[in-house]
């Protein structure tokens, strides 16, 4: 059964073969991950996953997408690209919880969409200037959600997680097994 990974992600590729999983084609979906007026982070999620399985789907393969969205409340962080844009992120995360929503889709051989969605609430400690100044220095932050990448120096700052850490990574891991489980993909 032939499988695409609709991402170019090295660490969701990471996951999945946490899984014993070895996709056949990696094929990055280029989509518009705006974010329409108003949409809520959960729904938002959704819909990219969705559309990036639908995007790179093949007749007769199984296709599957991810997205992740931090959210602190109502608002979707976005995937920082510059240091202000990292220091804003942390600045507002730091003493308080939020939530990483990571959205999962599916489609399998015969075209059916199926999909999950995993919530985890994060909650970072309350962050000194030095914290941010040293996390920064690092880079870590570059291109991911929210501005922290909790497999790296992150994780030291993060004083409780209530859900998925490999949601949090990039690909929900319990999610993902029973998609391609119910799609009939092969798993050990």
């Amino acid at each position: 059964m032939r499988l695409i990974l609709a991402s170019s992600s090295p660490r969701r590729l990471e996951l999945l073969r946490r899984l014993g999983v070895e996709p056949d084609a990696i094929v990055p979906a280029d989509i518009d991950e705006t974010p329409l007026a108003g949409e809520l982070p959960a729904p938002y999620a959704r819909r990219v996953a969705a559309a990036k399985a639908a995007t790179v789907a093949e007749p007769g393969a199984l296709t599957l997408a991810a997205d992740v969205v931090v959210a602190a409340g109502r608002r979707i962080l976005p995937k920082t690209e510059a240091e202000a844009d990292a220091r804003a992120c942390l600045a507002l995360l730091s003493g308080r919880r939020h939530k990483v929503h990571c959205a999962i889709t599916l489609i399998d051989a015969d075209g059916r969409a199926r999909h999950r969605l995993s919530t985890t609430t994060v909650a970072f400690k309350r962050l000194s200037s030095e914290e941010v100044d040293g996390y920064v220095a690092g880079g870590e932050w570059r291109g991911k959600a929210g501005g922290y990448a909790i497999q790296g120096q992150a994780e030291a700052l993060i004083r409780a997680i209530s859900g998925s850490f490999s949601g949090v990574m990039g690909l929900a891991l319990f999610e993902t097994r029973a998609l391609l489980r119910a799609a009939g993909y092969p798993l050990d």
